[in-house]
């Protein structure tokens, strides 16, 4: 599969972002993609997520199939379980992939052997084990479902409590998910099936659509396939870059593409959280927003909720919103997957939600107040580390 993007402003290869360019195209990972008018369903809240998602599973005929980061033994998640395996008793595939580490504290045994008991096809992603302890550094942080191969459902929303208005309330998390039909659905699967069957380098289907594709971030074509993307896409900007991320610590070339887009008039608005709930992160956020500043890049803190949205539109025409956040965990390590598309009403519906949060946000200014003794500790200790977090 390979990918161009019509318009190439500010790609000389002299820059950052143009080196970038070139690699994603000599690399065959920048998508082919124009303007489209797919259907896409955009979700902001959990509560009707999870009640399509349920409908669409109630609904399946044949087979289902879903990833999740967290999956929790709570009325979300039970909720949900129940809907698994009554298809499940009911003669229908359902398989289930999660992952170890990040259900970790949130899973049950009593979960699993319910879902088994039904006939659920339950798999656990790199459970921790003494012989090979860096395995499971490596993480599957989609969250996905596929029902019937026709319709797929994929975000940041994990199956919890804590995205749900009716069990958690006001300080729910903030999110952003998108349902899609047809061939999408079927790469989606087909993305599912590799990580399923640990045959992650082989080719996927070719996309029949000209607007949009899913993409893992590992492909047969390319170990980084997402950083390319991010790359081309960022290269390619005339106008706006608009990034929302609960966690930002990209490597030292996506920081590069981002610095010369501003610097060469885009304007390129980054929202995150105020205060990050992994305080690593905290202790070397400033470094990285700081660097970012002074190229002209504004950066927006999300105070009301915790955010947990990953979405990047750009000139209101190519959309990224999946699984990935932009650090190094999920542009090299983790196992994730992105919806990229070129869809004014999707990139439109996304920047009304960017500025809708960002009234629930405050730009952060250069002057920023000193760190406490520990963090300024701590902070070089996380930055070395960055690439772990």
């Amino acid at each position: 599969m390979t990918f161009r993007l019509r318009h190439q402003a500010g790609t000389s290869s002299t820059s950052v972002a143009g080196q970038l360019f070139a690699r994603a195209r000599r690399d065959r990972c920048e998508p082919i993609l124009w303007p489209g008018d797919e259907s896409f369903g955009l979700f902001t809240e959990g509560d009707s997520l999870y009640a399509a998602m349920q409908a669409a599973i109630r609904a399946a005929e044949r087979e289902v199939v879903l990833e999740s980061y967290i999956f929790a033994d709570d009325e979300v998640g039970r909720a949900l379980a129940d809907v698994l395996a009554e298809r499940a008793r009911s003669g229908i595939d359902v398989r289930v992939h999660l992952d170890a580490a990040g259900s970790l504290f949130w899973a049950s045994r009593d979960l699993d052997r319910f879902l088994r008991d039904s006939g659920v096809t339950l798999r656990w992603f790199h459970r921790w084990h003494w012989s090979r302890p860096l395995r499971y550094n490596q993480r599957n942080h989609r969250k996905l479902l596929v029902v019937d191969r026709r319709q797929a459902f994929l975000g940041g929303f994990n199956i919890h409590r804590e995205n749900s208005r009716r069990h958690y309330g006001e300080r729910r998390w903030r999110d952003t998910h998108v349902a899609m039909t047809g061939d999408l659905a079927t790469q989606a699967q087909a993305a599912f099936e590799a990580l399923w069957q640990r045959c992650l380098w082989r080719a996927l289907p070719q996309a029949h659509s000209s607007s949009a594709v899913v993409l893992p971030n590992k492909t047969a074509d390319c170990a980084h396939r997402l950083r390319c993307v991010f790359a081309a896409m960022f290269a390619s900007a005339q106008h706006h870059i608009e990034l929302t991320t609960p966690y930002f610590v990209p490597d030292g070339w996506t920081q590069q593409a981002l610095g010369q887009a501003a610097e060469r008039g885009v304007s390129v608005r980054l929202l995150v959280p105020r205060k990050s709930d992994v305080a690593p992160i905290r202790w070397i956020a400033r470094r990285i927003y700081a660097r970012l500043q002074c190229r002209g890049v504004r950066v927006f803190g999300y105070h009301t909720r915790l955010l947990h949205a990953k979405t990047v539109t750009i000139d209101g025409d190519w959309v990224s919103l999946g699984t990935a956040n932009l650090d190094y965990r999920s542009l090299f390590v983790n196992h994730e997957l992105n919806l990229c598309a070129r869809n004014r009403t999707l990139a439109s519906a996304l920047t009304t939600q960017f500025e809708t949060d960002l009234a629930d946000a405050e730009e952060f200014t250069t002057a920023w107040p000193r760190q406490r003794t520990m963090a300024r500790v701590l902070a070089p200790v996380a930055w070395a580390a960055r690439r772990w977090l």
